[in-house]
């Protein structure tokens, strides 16, 4: 079994930073694509950020040149730098991940997510 687990989310005032961490855990194989997704409240979920093991990387219009995506490898990790943050950057974010397992092959995992709160 793989788990998610984020952290790092909670009040900012606009213009603010914070950084998200998700670490993946569990019989892990590799991993392939991570990536993290918000929901406001009465929306849809939508991507925010990819990164590739690779370390390619895909931004949502509304983020780029705000948000950082990276990765530690070694360490299961995926991370997202937010800067200069918004009140509708306000949502819970999720971490999602494309894991190849020991035992169950190739699985699409997501965390329980992490709320974001954007307001002065």
């Amino acid at each position: 079994q793989v788990q998610l687990v984020e952290s790092g989310g909670g009040l900012v005032q606009p213009g603010g930073s914070l950084r998200l961490s998700c670490a993946a855990s569990g019989s892990i194989f590799s991993i392939g694509t991570m990536g993290w997704y918000r929901q406001a409240p009465g929306k849809q979920r939508e991507l925010v950020a990819t990164i590739t093991a690779g370390g390619s990387t895909n931004y949502a219009d509304s983020v780029k040149g705000r948000f950082t995506i990276s990765r530690d490898n070694p360490k299961n990790t995926v991370y997202l730098q937010m800067n200069s943050l918004k009140p509708e950057d306000t949502a819970v974010y999720y971490c999602n991940a494309g894991v190849v397992t020991a035992m169950s092959g190739y699985l699409e995992v997501w965390g329980r997510g992490t709320l974001v709160t954007v307001s002065s």
